[in-house]
């Protein structure tokens, strides 16, 4: 069933100020698996050059950045984006983040959700995929509730900030018609 609590929508220009503050907000929690968005939007300037670099790569559909709404406040909740395209092999990958305080509450599951079935329908992509560190369990439970199956372990996959690498969890969802 789907979530009435927000809705998704296209990143625009007039988000930079909500984008700033949300990643401030959570920078504690996306310090450690978001480090290079959340240093893009440090300031409320640099959310501007952040959200101009996304539209960008939207037109040239090689990623596709969505915010995700509270649908009676209208601020921004989360993120999810979807990148690495292979338009050859018909495959994309999700990220996503989400406030501290509407964690748990199903809103990115059902968020994945929704997306899938644009990106499947809309884009016409086959296959989509969610990498994240097994230590990750809140990402990791995404990824199952939504149905993607685990595929395998990537190893040394990541290079965090300080230059260590770490091993990344890959599942998968094909489309169904």
């Amino acid at each position: 069933m789907p979530n009435k609590s927000f809705y998704i929508s296209p990143i625009k220009l007039e988000d930079a100020k909500q984008l700033h503050e949300f990643m401030m907000a959570n920078v504690k929690r996306f310090i450690e698996h978001l480090p290079y968005t959340l240093a893009k939007n440090l300031k409320v300037e640099t959310s501007k050059d952040y959200i101009i670099a996304q539209q960008q790569k939207r037109e040239h559909k090689t990623e596709y950045t969505f915010t995700i709404k509270d649908n009676t406040t209208h601020t921004i909740i989360g993120l999810i984006l979807l990148k690495d395209i292979d338009w050859n092999n018909s495959i994309g990958e999700f990220a996503y983040c989400i406030d501290g305080d509407k964690e748990n509450k199903g809103i990115m599951s059902s968020t994945i959700q929704q997306f899938s079935h644009y990106v499947f329908t809309t884009l016409n992509l086959e296959r989509l995929q969610i990498v994240t560190p097994k230590s990750n369990i809140s990402s990791t439970k995404v990824a199952i509730n939504c149905g993607f199956i685990w595929k395998k372990t990537l190893k040394d996959e990541y290079a965090t900030p300080n230059a260590s690498t770490i091993d990344m969890e890959l599942y998968e969802l094909q489309y169904k018609r």
